[in-house]
Order: structure tokens, then C-alpha cells, then sequence
């Protein structure tokens, strides 16, 4: 059973996919009832007619006992300008999320979506106890498919033809493109552009989620697809490899963080994160990234 904690645009397009693919049965929990209710009613028509899954709908958190995988959508407010503007009012929300999971399902597999998605990581490993390996945040895959998109909009070919774009470090205004792993029909990437491209096109993967609200406010097919591929992975006992977030013990020189970074993933969740090889300004911008996803976590516990 996989458990969605959030009814909204987010939340409903990952259950879509799940009940839509028969991958399994979809618990869907809001704290406006209704919400989840009428979301569910909608969902269920989208159930194949050879699916032995169903779909149900609560404000009860009671209902998420025996998940196999609970996904995190919730949120208390539209931020505008910074991921970041809820900051307390997200940490204090995850909390309590996690103490209700791991009440009713400590054995569970954690994806958190919520924003800011490296602080809610780190915060919801530290409060429940879980695996770090269990509990994994969801969004330098999207990053990075915002990134393979840009690059293949520029050299006007299609994505197919951009390999290896990956983005690691925060899901906000430090997340870090890595050029020089990329290549564009066999071809580097940082071979094809100048300095000034390579800044513009980083301030483009940053600010994507801006332009993208501009014209129809919150984000949600890229994010759910994300979440599902990893869903699908975990369930159907694949090995998935994808950046994503988790807390770092000494990896990519950071301990006590949690960020984007290369990982596998399995029917256990998390199993393995491997490290690539960075030239020395990307590193340099991971550490820099780190050291901001740690001021924000140290502004909260202090």
C-alpha cells in the first residue's frame, strides 16, 4: 500500500499515476476531508478495469497503518520568492507528520516532496529515528529533468540526445548543474558553450519553478512523475539510479546535511549513494550549497 499524505495537485497527480498503472493500493489523507474525498471519487475512475487496486481517502492517519511507502506532499502556504518562506511553519508541520508515521508505520519507506525539501529531509530522518536510507527526498531528479530540458531547448535537439544532466546540492537557489558530465549527441556540453551561457543556463535551472508559476502557478506532472519513477522502482524491486535527497554522513565531504546526490534505489529505498567525479568549481559549489542547507538548519534549532 502506498500512503500520500496531501491531497493537492502534487499529492492527486501521484496517486493518478499509481491507481492508473495498478501499481498498488493508494491511501489518499488531507486534513480538509473532503478534499481527499473528492480527489479519490475522481482517481477511481482512472482504476483499469483489470486492476485488483483501489483507491481510498481519510483524514485519518490511523489509515496509513501497514504502508509500505508513505509520500509526504503536504504544505502550509504558497511560498512566491524562496522555497525557503515557510521555513518554521514547514519544519513544525513535518514533525508532526513524522510522528504520526512513525506511530502507525515505523517500518516504512519515506519520500518527502514538501519544500524546502533538504531541511524537511534532514528534520524528519533526525525526529522519527528512521534509516537514512529510508527516507528520501524527491526533487534533484526533477532538477535535473528541468536541466536535460533546457539543454535540449538550446541546441534544438530533443532530450534523448542530452545525456548524463544531473543537478545535485539544494533544491533552491544554490542547486548545482553539473556541465561537465553532460554530453549533446556524444559531444561535452562545456565544449558547446561559453561562460556566459553556462551562468545563464544555471540561473535558468534555478529559477525554473518561477517562470513555470508565472504561467500556471504550482508545478506538478514533472514533480509526480519523479516521485513515481521512484515509486515504481521500490515496489516492483527495480534498481533505480537518480540524484535525490538524503543526509549525508561524510559523503561528498558534508555530514549532518541532507541534499541532492547521486543515488540507487531499490525495494529497500536507498541502496547506495555513490559519488561522481566534480571539477573543482562544481565541488566548490556543493560545498557552498551544504553550508546554506546547514544555516537553515541551524536557524531552526537554534
Amino acid at each position: 500500500m502506498i500512503s500520500i499524505i496531501g491531497a493537492g495537485r502534487v499529492g492527486s497527480s501521484i496517486a493518478f499515476l499509481c491507481v492508473s498503472s495498478g501499481l498498488d493500493d493508494v491511501v489518499l489523507i488531507d486534513r480538509t476531508k473532503d478534499d481527499a474525498i473528492g480527489e479519490s471519487l475522481d482517481l477511481a475512475n482512472a482504476i483499469p478495469s483489470t486492476s485488483k487496486f483501489s483507491i481510498d481517502a481519510t483524514d485519518d492517519f490511523s489509515k496509513i497503518s501497514g504502508s509500505d511507502i508513505v509520500v509526504v506532499t503536504a504544505s502550509t502556504g504558497v511560498y512566491m520568492q524562496s522555497r525557503t518562506e515557510n521555513l518554521s511553519q514547514q519544519v513544525s508541520m513535518i514533525k508532526d507528520i513524522g510522528a504520526k508515521i512513525k506511530q502507525y508505520c515505523p517500518s516504512t519507506i519515506v519520500l518527502i516532496i514538501s519544500n524546502p525539501l533538504d531541511v524537511l529531509t534532514y528534520f524528519f530522518q533526525k525526529e522519527t529515528g528512521f534509516s537514512r536510507f529510508k527516507v528520501i527526498g524527491v526533487a534533484s531528479s526533477l532538477d535535473s529533468s528541468r536541466f536535460r530540458f533546457l539543454i535540449s531547448k538550446k541546441f534544438s535537439v530533443s532530450q534523448s540526445d542530452v545525456s548524463d544532466a544531473i543537478v545535485l546540492g539544494e533544491h533552491d537557489i544554490s542547486m548545482v548543474p553539473i556541465f561537465s558530465k553532460v554530453s549533446v549527441k556524444g559531444k561535452p556540453l562545456l565544449t558547446l558553450l561559453s561562460d556566459e551561457e553556462k551562468n545563464s543556463m544555471t540561473q535558468d535551472v534555478r529559477e525554473y519553478w518561477k517562470k513555470l508559476r508565472k504561467y500556471k502557478g504550482r508545478s506538478q506532472y514533472g514533480i509526480a512523475k519523479n516521485a513515481f519513477d521512484i515509486l515504481e522502482a521500490i515496489k516492483n524491486s527495480n534498481t533505480l539510479s537518480v540524484p535525490a535527497c538524503v543526509v549525508l554522513e561524510g559523503e561528498y565531504q558534508t555530514n549532518d546535511v541532507a541534499m541532492g546526490v547521486p543515488v540507487k534505489i531499490n525495494q529497500n529505498g536507498i541502496s547506495e549513494i555513490y559519488e561522481i567525479a566534480l571539477n573543482s568549481e562544481e565541488s566548490s559549489m556543493l560545498n557552498l550549497s551544504s553550508e546554506i542547507i546547514k544555516n537553515l538548519i541551524t536557524s531552526i534549532e537554534n
